[in-house]
């Protein structure tokens, strides 16, 4: 995780971690990475994740191993990077993308040339040596969506069997997999139409979750095929998605 200090709040202040990301999105929407609702999104998801009690659950580190295993069992992987990612994991991100000889594509709910390219020298910043979906690009574009969302690259977003589309809209997910891929997200609220689309969803932090995921793909990566698809195909999204509910439900009531 980036662990810049960006804040003046105590360490020993019992939210210290929620709080210096919260101050590192503000100063990411004063770099130009954030849109004003990717503000108001982190803020959304950080309530989400108080209920779990800011902590990745037994749930979430079974859908992080079966994201593993569909991504490095993808025959051309994608990891899509919105403001939000960019801000928050550009280091981390760059790492697994590496690890799995994956594409990495910007894709912007609210697009401007000029968020591309800052978001661009984020990831270059990070180490990045291609990033798809720039405005160099000639776009190709994503069937049932309008407007600079339906963006996608040739040989990125549109051309990938395995998608890891962390804080995505809802339109997008559901275009995705009416395209037949298999989309894989990390979103806190388990109730969102991401969520409940996705192939694969892990609620949980982002900053949380893409550590482990780096640190999966190392373990399971000594693994053979039959045994990852073995762990793809016997992940239950619709399961997962209530057991994280009630996870939430145990974290307000205290009852199991």
């Amino acid at each position: 995780m980036n662990s810049k200090k960006v804040s003046n709040i105590h360490p020993d202040h019992p939210r210290y971690e929620s709080l210096q990301l919260r101050a590192r999105m503000v100063e990411a929407y004063k770099a130009g990475i954030l849109a004003e609702s990717g503000l108001i999104a982190h803020g959304r998801g950080e309530a989400f994740d108080y209920l779990i009690g800011e902590k990745t659950t037994t749930t979430a580190i079974k859908a992080i191993e079966t994201a593993a295993a569909a991504l490095i069992l993808a025959d051309h992987p994608v990891i899509s990077v919105n403001g939000n990612t960019a801000a928050l994991v550009s280091r981390e991100i760059v790492l697994l993308t590496g690890k799995l000889d994956a594409k990495l594509e910007i894709n912007l709910f609210y697009r401007t040339p000029e968020r591309v390219k800052i978001i661009e020298k984020v990831l270059k910043d990070a180490g990045a040596e291609e990033v798809l979906g720039t405005e160099a690009e000639n776009p190709v574009f994503i069937k049932g969506l309008e407007g600079p969302r339906s963006q996608s690259s040739r040989e990125g977003v549109y051309k990938a069997d395995v998608v890891l589309v962390p804080l995505e809209d809802g339109d997008r997910a559901e275009a995705l997999v009416s395209q037949e891929k298999l989309v894989i997200t990390v979103d806190l609220n388990p109730l969102s139409r991401t969520s409940k689309t996705a192939s694969i969803t892990i609620v949980d932090n982002l900053v949380r979750v893409i550590p482990k995921l780096i640190d999966e793909v190392d373990r399971l990566k000594k693994l053979e095929d039959t045994d990852l698809q073995n762990i793809v195909k016997n992940f239950d999204n619709q399961q997962n998605i209530k057991d994280s509910l009630k996870l939430v439900a145990q974290a307000y009531t205290g009852k199991k």
